[in-house]
């Protein structure tokens, strides 16, 4: 471990003489905790998959198992690389305002981040798992599905970990988003079948995109009305100077920094924490079907509702398909083609949600519980539920006008949708414990160079007390409302457009090459990620069919 935290910025950019200490040494109880946590959170996550995976008496081959941990280990990289990259934002404005020491500082944020990834709701994490190719979240377990999740995680990984190397705050959000899109165009271009840009979901990668490139915008525009505002509310002069070189600033103005670090702290937990946790989940399900495919924990008397709204909407949906029928068989393929043309419209297509409704219905009434679903069964039942989920929201998103389903039909529905999302999209308690001390040890990793960029490259001026608060006021601010949508955005572009904008508030100019460096990032960072996820994955896919495996 290094002087500041494990830091491993290798000799980065030396802070000037008035400017706060970087290089504190860390007592070597520091080090121990640091790597006792570490390994506590793996031998956590090991014994939590081993009893889950007993508890239904799930068998695991060796092979399985290695497959397994290498990919835990990826996914959970991609977080601890993501804790020291993007929440160096939220540290340096209380280090270089002097509120506090720089080893306190990036503990303080890598606790509230642990804090923030463990009161997270899961909704961002099942936001960006709809990015996927659909064949990859009905397939999830096949060496196509196990050569995505590789490839879009290592893609994320070294993006991240290049731009954090020249200092350059970039967005994790943005890297992992575009890995995403990468691997599923790279499906559709080597698929056989149709052709065109299917494989992605685009209407949920526009509206994830469109948040992305808002993020730059409202931190700019945000934290520059954000620091007029308090300029004519709050007079205290001491607010808007240069802080005393080694001095802390006073007692209130140095809580209020504090405040907002914490919360930018948590407020990124809680929402960058999450797009982990579902690529997570692909992997446990693809590995471990039975003991993650369904949430075996639901109680069984919710068991019984989901059964009874599945029929309420299977009536729904027979009513509106008129007289057409299609078997099981036909309808399963009717309502996965109906996930890739995004088109769900029409009799057969209603016909096929009332087929497979009412197939799900009455597996529930058989088994008496998720509970008690056999491990044979487990998969086709996911899919189906996966399958009809997705399909209803297309089918209700489609007849916006209430020309088809009227609000009595629609709330039938949505209440069949809650069960099954209930059923199906849950992150165990272990994975998010797993995912928080990534996140959070990673805060404590590598944070200097971005600090520096942050505190030191943006403006020509000293950060002052307030431009810190409102910049990361309004960081805060729109990741918590974010979350509450199920957005995934940017820690890092919210945050540093927001020193950029009250930096202009404050009269003083920027630097012209780090705003020049850090957008050629930025846009570079969605094609460049694209083409090596997309890239990566045909190397693994090609190496699984070499090896028969595809």
């Amino acid at each position: 471990m290094a002087s500041n935290i494990l830091d491993a910025s290798g000799g980065a950019v030396v802070p000037p003489s008035d400017g706060p200490d970087l290089d504190s040494p860390v007592p070597s109880v520091g080090r121990w905790l640091f790597f006792a946590t570490l390994l506590g959170g793996l031998v956590y996550a090991g014994v939590s998959i081993s009893a889950d995976m007993a508890l239904v008496g799930e068998q695991a081959t060796a092979g399985v198992i290695i497959f397994l941990g290498l990919a835990l280990l990826i996914a959970l990289g991609f977080e601890f690389v993501n804790g020291f990259h993007d929440t160096a934002n939220a540290v340096a404005t209380v280090i270089y305002t002097n509120s506090m020491s720089a080893p306190v500082a990036v503990v303080w944020s890598g606790l509230f981040n642990l804090l923030g990834v463990l009161a997270s709701s899961g909704a961002v994490a099942y936001s960006v798992v709809t990015l996927l190719p659909v064949e990859l979240i009905l397939n999830v377990g096949s060496s196509a599905g196990f050569a995505m999740i590789f490839a879009l995680l290592l893609a994320a990984i070294l993006w991240n970990l290049a731009t954090w190397y020249v200092g350059l705050p970039n967005s994790s959000s943005h890297a992992l988003i575009g890995s995403i899109l990468g691997v599923g165009l790279a499906n559709q271009l080597l698929s056989s079948g149709t052709g065109g840009t299917s494989g992605v979901e685009w209407g949920q990668a526009q509206k994830v995109l469109t948040g992305l490139a808002l993020a730059p915008l409202i931190g700019f525009v945000g934290a520059m009305i954000l620091l007029f505002t308090m300029r004519a509310i709050l007079r205290n002069p001491k607010l808007y100077a240069k802080p005393a070189a080694n001095e802390p600033p006073p007692t209130g103005i140095r809580a209020l920094l504090i405040f907002t670090c914490t919360a930018v702290s948590f407020a990124h937990g809680g929402n960058d924490g999450q797009k982990g946790m579902g690529l997570i989940m692909l992997i446990l399900i693809g590995c471990a079907p039975t003991a993650y495919a369904l949430n075996r924990s639901l109680p069984q008397d919710r068991a019984v509702a989901v059964a009874q709204q599945a029929t309420a909407a299977a009536s729904v949906f027979e009513a509106k398909a008129g007289t057409a029928k299609v078997t099981p068989t036909v309808a399963r393929d009717v309502l996965a083609s109906v996930l890739k043309t995004k088109t769900a419209d029409d009799a057969v297509v209603y016909a096929a949600l009332d087929t497979v409704s009412r197939d799900v219905a009455a597996r529930f009434e058989r088994y008496g519980g998720i509970a008690n679903v056999p491990a044979a069964a487990t998969a086709e039942l996911r899919r189906d539920m996966y399958l009809t989920l997705d399909a209803s929201k297309l089918a209700l998103k489609a007849d916006a006008d209430h020309a088809v389903f009227g609000d009595a039909d629609r709330k039938s529905v949505e209440s069949y949708q809650k069960g099954l999302e209930a059923s199906t999209r849950f992150i165990p308690t272990w994975v998010k414990v797993a995912v928080a001390i990534a996140l959070g040890l990673g805060t404590m990793v590598g944070w200097r160079r971005i600090v520096v960029t942050v505190g030191e490259k943006i403006g020509k001026a000293h950060m002052t007390y307030g431009m810190g608060a409102s910049a990361e006021l309004m960081a805060a601010a729109t990741i918590l409302l974010a979350d509450r949508f199920g957005l995934p955005v940017s820690t890092t572009h919210i945050l540093s457009s927001g020193v950029a904008g009250a930096n202009v508030a404050s009269g003083a100019a920027l630097q012209a090459r780090t705003i020049r460096n850090m957008a050629l990032a930025w846009i570079l960072t969605l094609p460049a990620v694209m083409a090596l996820s997309g890239g990566l994955y045909w190397v693994f896919l090609s190496i699984a069919r070499a090896a028969g495996t595809a």
